[in-house]
């Protein structure tokens, strides 16, 4: 199944100058590093890669050393087998990259379920940031109808090998445009072309696919009352997709979580505006301080 191409799809991706390739975890993993200061690490969510930052890594970078990698299956990552693309094993071939490069993040920030993923982390201690950013976090099971029908048909998909391909077939620009407005932002055509190009691989689509039908997040909410870092929720106020209603059920879980919410912004609000996201992190990078 065609995957991402660096040669093709990976022409004049955003920051390309700040990327490389990386053997660890039994994979090959696309990372983009840049900036000095304290380490910060960037995950992005599902069906994202690292073209996610490319605006808010830059602004990041004046005040740290980022990390940001591709997940596994995504962009331009190998693939994990389809029994590892679980929100457990997501988190251990992260580790393996983290203890390959020797990164050890202060702070780490993640979109969607890239928030899940750092949080399951912290809670088996892969990573021990003192702060942990949520960007619109999928922290909580779908509840009602759409968690009853949700993951089977997540899961039906992958089993049909014509799904991803199909749905390639279709992602012409104004199909990316809507899938985009569905999640309440408003996209530029920067995203529309990016978001276009892994689309349109089959792979892609795929691990996406796949990753959201092995995604069990009870585990995850049992266990967020062992969270050790400071928590920020940041909330999207016309995110669609993860709506802000959800952070303050997250902080009914961990009291000592805070909540930021953003009038105006969607679920991809990094994108929409990558200067408001950097000047919070920096904010709390200071308040952290000693």
């Amino acid at each position: 199944m065609r995957r991402p191409r660096w040669e093709i799809e990976g022409r004049a991706w955003p920051n390309r100058e700040a990327s490389s390739f990386v053997q660890a975890a039994g994979l090959r993993w696309h990372i983009q590093r840049m900036g000095q200061g304290p380490e910060l690490l960037l995950i992005h969510g599902t069906g994202a890669a690292t073209h996610s930052w490319r605006g808010l890594a830059p602004l990041l970078a004046r005040h740290f050393n980022i990390l940001a990698p591709d997940l596994p299956g995504h962009g331009f990552t190998d693939p994990l087998p389809g029994h590892r693309l679980s929100l457990p094993g997501m988190a251990q071939a992260l580790g393996g990259l983290l203890a390959k490069l020797e990164f050890s993040p202060t702070i780490a920030v993640g979109h969607s379920a890239g928030a899940a993923i750092l949080a399951r982390m912290c809670i088996d201690r892969l990573i021990e940031p003192q702060t942990l950013v949520s960007l619109n976090g999928a922290f909580l099971p779908f509840r009602g109808v759409p968690g009853h029908l949700f993951m089977p048909l997540a899961k039906l998909l992958v089993i049909n090998p014509l799904a991803p391909r199909v749905f390639s077939w279709t992602a012409d620009s104004r199909a990316v445009e809507r899938l985009i407005r569905n999640t309440g932002s408003v996209p530029d055509k920067a995203a529309i072309d990016l978001y276009g190009r892994l689309i349109r691989c089959p792979g892609h689509v795929s691990a996406a696919l796949g990753m959201m039908a092995n995604w069990d997040l009870h585990p995850l909410v049992r266990d967020l009352r062992r969270l050790e870092p400071q928590l920020v929720l940041v909330a999207g106020a016309k995110d669609s997709a993860v709506p802000p209603e959800q952070a303050a059920r997250v902080r009914d879980l961990v009291p000592a979580a805070t909540v930021e919410v953003l009038p105006g912004l969607g679920h991809l609000a990094h994108e929409e505006r990558p200067d408001l996201i950097s000047r919070l992190v920096e904010q709390l990078a200071l308040a952290d301080a000693p």
